[in-house]
C-alpha cells in the first residue's frame, strides 16, 4: 500500500509509521512526505530517513486556488492509494478530496466531532470534559469532518495542562494511525478498510 503522508510540524507521527515500517511492522511504503512549508521538522525526519519529499509552499502562491492545484498536482504524481493528513494544518480543497475519494486519512487530537479545528486539545481541557483522546477519520473538505474510521479515548487528569495532554493523545493516536494503517493495507481496497469505532480503551 503506498502513501503520502502530509506534515505542517514536526512529524511525530510520520516518525512512528516510519519506525514501525522499517522494523517490518506495517506492510507500507510511504512514497514521499510533503509539507505546506519550508523547513518543517516532518520533513526534515523523512529526508533523514530516506524518503523522498517536497514542499509546496503556501506562501509562494498568489491565490489559495493556486496552492491547491500545485498541491494536488505534487501529491497526484506519486501516485498513491491513501493521502495520510498528519498533522497538516491546511484544510484541502473539493477537488482534492474527489482526487482522492475515500482515501484521504486525517488524524486528529479529540474525539470527534467534539473538538474540532486547530485547537482541539485546548478547547477540550477549557470545556472540562473528563475522557478527550484521538481521532483517525476519513476527511472531505470540511473541517475535521468525514466518516470516522477509529478512535481511542484518553482520560483528562485534573493537573493537565494543554502541553501534557497532547503529549498524552499524541502517544495515542501514533499506536491507533499505525493500526489503522495496518488495517487499511490488510483490507479490500482503497477506502474499503474495516471501519470500527474503539471501546473507549486507551492504547498508549
Amino acid at each position: 500500500m503506498r502513501i503520502v503522508v502530509l506534515v505542517s510540524g514536526t512529524g511525530s507521527n510520520l516518525q512512528a509509521v516510519i519506525d514501525d515500517i522499517g522494523a517490518g511492522h506495517l506492510p507500507v511504503e510511504i512514497a514521499a512526505v510533503g509539507a505546506d512549508r519550508p523547513g518543517t521538522l516532518g520533513v526534515a525526519r523523512s529526508a533523514a530517513a530516506g524518503l523522498e519529499t517536497f514542499v509546496v509552499d503556501f506562501k509562494a502562491f498568489a491565490t489559495r486556488g493556486e496552492w491547491d492545484a500545485a498541491l494536488l498536482a505534487a501529491v497526484a504524481r506519486y501516485a498513491p492509494d491513501y493521502v495520510i493528513s498528519s498533522g497538516f494544518m491546511r484544510i484541502v480543497a473539493a477537488d482534492f478530496i474527489d482526487a482522492f475519494p475515500g482515501r484521504y486519512v486525517n488524524t486528529h487530537p479529540a474525539l470527534l466531532p467534539a473538538f474540532p479545528g486547530a485547537h482541539g486539545v485546548r478547547d477540550a481541557l477549557e470545556y472540562g470534559v473528563k475522557v478527550t483522546g484521538c481521532t483517525v477519520h476519513f476527511a472531505d473538505a470540511g473541517v475535521d469532518t468525514g466518516p470516522i474510521i477509529a478512535q481511542t479515548a484518553v482520560a483528562v487528569l485534573p493537573e493537565d495542562t494543554e502541553e501534557s495532554l497532547h503529549e498524552r493523545i499524541k502517544l495515542a493516536e501514533r499506536t491507533l494511525l499505525i493500526q489503522v494503517l495496518a488495517e487499511l493495507a490488510s483490507g479490500p481496497g482503497p477506502g474499503r478498510g474495516n471501519k470500527h469505532q474503539d471501546d473507549g480503551g486507551n492504547h498508549q
